[in-house]
């Protein structure tokens, strides 16, 4: 099982996101990142909204850090820990300005891309963004067909349901032949999604009943990702409870855990992180 993190700083979700965030910047985020990478964690990762109903936000934070500026910035800091969207919203995007854009961050990151991607759920944005809401379903099951034929290719063709393109030059492409694809969700139907046409499942707000009835229900393949998040845990305080919280996340079928991390301050928040890799084993350059 890899252990990821959820990247503190640049989500900012109430009742999981600690006090000291709101005030963290850009140095702590570079700090903390270069630490994750040291210890040997496997990814960063970074959501995508472009503007969060107030009333919305009370539920779901209003802080959402742009990926591609983020995981660009990220991707400078560090050399070998991968780079998550978790995730994009396809129906703001055309396949080929994904492909483009990300394409260029695997090729700076020097192949480290993992592209989650969901259809999304907050109607309010759609509507700001002009985007379709009825069919966003069916339009993100094309997209990301789309997005299989251009991502590593600087001669993309597809001719789907939604979207057409031939004939076109898109360089830089990716550098890895096969970019993973998670698709978020926390529906059985984002589940068969993920598994028809992606690498890996990444829900959200799923209790863990639910998260093992899900994925009961559906035949993937051994080497598909299953990424699922902890509450925030306290290595220090409560290393016992910490990896219990881990272990039942892999009980369920955890093959990628992303970690909430406690803290009261950034440098508390480094403390916290070499800590949870030593209680994970993670292999980190200094013990490697």
């Amino acid at each position: 099982m890899r252990l990821g993190l959820a990247t503190p700083v640049v989500i900012r979700v109430p009742g999981t996101a600690s006090e000291w965030e709101a005030a963290g910047g850009v140095d702590d985020l570079g700090r903390i990142a270069a630490d994750a990478d040291r210890l040997g964690y496997a990814y960063l990762t970074c959501s995508e909204h472009v503007a969060v109903p107030v009333e919305a936000a009370a539920v779901r934070g209003g802080t959402y850090w742009d990926p591609l500026a983020t995981l660009s910035f990220l991707a400078a800091r560090t050399e070998r820990i991968r780079l998550v969207t978790s995730v994009l919203v396809l129906g703001y995007h055309h396949p080929l300005e994904i492909a483009k854009r990300y394409g260029t961050l695997d090729r700076l990151s020097g192949g480290r891309l993992t592209l989650g991607v969901g259809v999304g759920s907050l109607r309010e944005e759609f509507d700001l963004l002009d985007c379709a809401w009825d069919d966003r379903g069916a339009r993100g099951d094309d997209a990301m067909r789309a997005l299989r034929a251009s991502l590593s290719t600087t001669r993309p063709s597809f001719d789907g349901e939604f979207y057409r393109f031939d004939g076109l030059v898109v360089e830089p492409c990716a550098v890895q032949q096969r970019v993973p694809l998670w698709v978020g969700g926390r529906t059985r139907r984002s589940l068969r999604r993920a598994v028809e046409l992606g690498d890996g499942w990444t829900p959200f707000g799923l209790r863990t009943d639910e998260l093992a009835k899900h994925l009961g229900s559906v035949d993937y393949p051994d080497d598909f990702a299953v990424v699922l998040s902890t509450a925030p845990v306290d290595p220090i305080g409560a290393p016992q409870r910490t990896l219990e919280q881990i272990a039942q996340l892999a009980d369920i079928g955890a093959t990628d855990v992303s970690a909430v991390i406690a803290a009261d301050s950034a440098a508390h928040y480094r403390e916290q992180l070499a800590a949870l890799a030593e209680l994970a084993g993670l292999d980190s350059r200094e013990r490697s």
